[in-house]
């Protein structure tokens, strides 16, 4: 009996981060990460971009099996109270869906 080798190809959030940071740079935006850590706001998003007046907040995750955190949907609340634009990002797409 043969067996049917399947490649299968596993996207990581690491894969996903850094395209997320390449477009955002490629297409101009003033971005940076945002480390966790002692101080930092509970619930932060991974990424901040900005331009032309345009502040986005955004929380990359692998494309399937994330999970959002109740301090991350605290955050994303918090931001989207006070008109703020609070993204998921599970692919370039999504990205590209944003800000084209």
């Amino acid at each position: 009996m043969k067996r049917k080798l399947r490649l299968k190809i596993k996207i990581t959030e690491n894969d996903i981060k850094l395209q997320v940071k390449q477009y955002l740079s490629l297409r101009g935006w003033f971005h940076f990460h945002l480390m966790a850590g002692m101080g930092a706001y509970s619930g932060s998003p991974d990424r901040i971009a900005v331009k032309d007046g345009r502040v986005l907040f955004l929380e990359i995750k692998k494309p399937v099996g994330w999970k959002h955190s109740d301090p991350q949907k605290r955050f994303q609340k918090d931001i989207r109270e006070h008109d703020g634009e609070y993204y998921l990002i599970k692919s370039l797409d999504d990205l590209i869906k944003i800000i084209g």
